[in-house]
């Protein structure tokens, strides 16, 4: 009966985990990737940015327009935890 118990509250904590992980990720301007080979946090623009209002990112103009990287999220830092490394295609040389 307990081992049925334990099972039951961990089927009810993993949603619960998982909504509040897309809350925070959310609410700090996150984005999460996943596969088998790594995990990245990247930051997203921040709609509330005075600068960029949400885009990242604004035209400059000049001889060569281009497109200039607001610093909401341009300055902060990428998170990748490797966890597989990549294989190489079996039995080819590289090149």
């Amino acid at each position: 009966m307990q081992r049925k118990f334990h099972y039951i509250l961990l089927c009810a904590a993993v949603p619960v985990a998982a909504a509040t992980a897309a809350a925070v990720l959310k609410a700090g301007h996150w984005e999460l990737y996943a596969d088998r080979h790594r995990i990245e946090l990247k930051p997203q623009p921040r709609r509330s940015c005075p600068d960029c209002r949400g885009a990242g990112a604004w035209w400059v103009d000049g001889a060569n327009p281009e497109m200039e990287a607001c610093g909401c999220w341009t300055s902060r830092r990428e998170l990748r935890i490797r966890l597989l490394p990549f294989s190489d295609w079996p039995g080819e040389p590289p090149f």
